[in-house]
């Protein structure tokens, strides 16, 4: 007897079905191997624990582990002190240049925090100009190397993460909860710190989450700034080159126990908010609160003061992109030979980078905003399972992914390395969770009934689906679609690990000018990949300007 399936039921479960496949052959499968590669002899043939104990028996990695966990947080607190007040002025103050401070201030999201750090060390590294500058006064300047100088680049890039959903979280606070306060005596301070930030701390919490998952996965800061500091992400990489045997164990090891502290991190978020209650019924939003002249200064001040500071690295980086270096020493002599040496070679990279970010958007497009379909429109354990694995990608940094990529698909029945296919589906399945993300959220704003009404016109769920729900999303799919495009033209993490000659990008072309002292071609590349990863975004402004004023 065969089972019946309702007609309005066969898109989303053929969607499923797809999104399954996809997931569980390049994202579930890599991971496997990883966790398998962690477990097996060098040989991958005998099981064994013998990986853990070796790794974790030698002071150097417990140290990678200990410093990796202390950046991030120490990262993590220093976003949450300077982006709390920064997101309650911009959301209750009366601060004048409000929309160009937010533009300004999601700048950092979308430019490579590798370019940051290689621009901190040309400014304040020991033959830095700033540092030269200090000397010349005699002034010392303690090493930007190491942790501070980590911390200090992680929060300047990362610092929005906490900002933007906390200043959303702040304007949605209902007015009447801190009216109730003020009424039984609260003082307005009194309210702001016992009744206002507790409602926003899921925010907080959930920006936090995402600066501290960064800090574990990001590779190029650490190998900027880190010198001899082992760092999990950087160590990683090494022991996976660096390995000959077959079956890269050490390196298994290591994405293991990333992939392990990362997910813990978010188990812990989850089971924190789940146990407390943070709704405040109705919403009627907060006005702009009066306040004298001197904190409105000081709060224009403080909110200008860090977008500029998180912003001087990138101009820096375009002004000395100009000038003249031998070698890894810089004269302040204006030149072009830097673009010459990148360019004169080869375009290759450039493109390369225009086409990895183009293709790999599509696909995360192709394959995001369907599986969000299924999540919003299917109550179903299926579609919660589906929900699990689409985001998992979010806890599994780009280099253990591309190491799982490598090991699973170099060789047997589906061979992609050393092409540049590799490379484009590593990207797409890194990506997968922001389109999902940010697609449910439209779908849960657009009411089913829309649907029904069209399938009871006569219309398959596939026609309504392209004409009805693809029309109503197209602005957020266009936003989302440009964002991941710039963030994967910034890509190096799994980038360095994928690579093949003809196949570079201009992030692996900086990382190579670093390794090699060429500091004129890294300033060149950084100096292109911002201009690269800055024109969609202001394609897009201009659109959704042409289209608020059109309507």
């Amino acid at each position: 007897m065969r089972l019946a399936i309702p007609h309005q039921q066969r898109l989303p479960l053929a969607i499923a079905a797809l999104g399954f496949l996809f997931l569980g052959l390049f994202l579930l499968y890599p991971l496997f191997n990883v966790f398998s590669a962690s477990v097996l002899d060098g040989e991958g043939e005998k099981f064994t624990f013998a990986n853990y104990v070796k790794i974790l028996g030698r002071p150097f990695y417990r140290g990678a582990v200990i410093n990796t966990l202390t950046i991030g947080v120490a990262a993590t607190i220093t976003t949450i002190l300077i982006s709390v007040p920064f997101a309650f002025a911009l959301a209750r103050l009366p601060v004048p240049g409000k929309a160009a401070i937010i533009a300004l201030a999601a700048m950092p999201l979308v430019l490579p925090s590798f370019v940051s750090a290689y621009a901190i060390v040309l400014l304040l590294g020991r033959a830095g100009i700033v540092t030269q500058w200090l000397q010349s006064w005699g002034i010392g300047f303690g090493s930007i190397y190491g942790a501070g100088g980590i911390v200090l680049v992680y929060t300047l890039t990362l610092y929005p993460y906490v900002l933007l959903p906390t200043m959303a979280a702040f304007k949605a606070v209902d007015v009447s909860v801190e009216e109730a306060a003020q009424s039984l005596g609260s003082s307005p301070r009194r309210t702001l710190w016992t009744v206002t930030l507790p409602i926003v701390i899921p925010a907080i919490l959930a920006g936090g989450l995402l600066v501290f998952i960064e800090t574990l996965e990001n590779f190029g800061v650490p190998f900027v700034l880190a010198e001899d500091m082992p760092i999990f992400a950087v160590e990683a990489f090494k022991l996976f080159v660096g390995e000959t045997a077959p079956n890269p164990s050490s390196a298994g090891v290591l994405g293991v126990l990333l992939i392990a502290m990362t997910s813990l991190v978010l188990l812990i978020q989850r089971r924190f908010l789940s146990s407390r209650r943070f709704s405040t019924g109705a919403r009627s939003a907060p006005p702009i609160l009066r306040v004298g002249l001197g904190l409105r200064i000081l709060a224009t001040t403080y909110c200008w003061a860090i977008v500029l500071l998180a912003l001087v690295p990138f101009f820096a980086i375009v002004v000395l992109s100009f000038m003249e270096f031998r070698g890894p020493v810089l004269h302040p002599n204006f030149s072009l030979a830097n673009f010459t040496a990148l360019f004169e070679r080869s375009t290759r990279p450039l493109l390369n980078t225009l086409m990895f970010a183009t293709l790999a958007a599509v696909g995360v497009t192709l394959v995001g905003v369907p599986i969000a379909y299924v999540v919003t429109r299917m109550r179903s354990a299926m579609a919660s399972l589906l929900d699990v694995i689409a985001t998992l990608p979010f806890a599994v940094a780009g280099t253990v992914l591309a190491i799982g990529f490598v090991v699973s698909f170099n060789s047997g029945w589906l061979i992609l390395t050393g092409g540049p296919f590799i490379m484009v589906l590593v990207y797409t399945v890194r990506k997968v969770p922001f389109a999902v993300r940010s697609s449910s959220a439209i779908l849960h704003q657009i009411d089913p009934s829309l649907e029904e009404a069209s399938i009871s016109l006569g219309r398959s769920p596939l026609q309504t689906f392209g004409r009805i729900l693809v029309p109503l999303m197209l602005g957020g799919i266009l936003s989302g679609f440009v964002l991941t495009w710039v963030t994967i033209a910034s890509e190096l993490s799994a980038t360095v690990v994928l690579y093949s000659g003809q196949w570079r990008t201009l992030t692996v072309v900086m990382f190579q000018a670093l390794e090699g002292g060429g500091g004129g071609i890294a300033t060149a590349a950084a100096s292109t990949l911002i201009i690269v990863t800055l024109l969609p975004i202001a394609l897009l402004y201009r659109l959704v300007r042409r289209y608020e004023l059109s309507t």
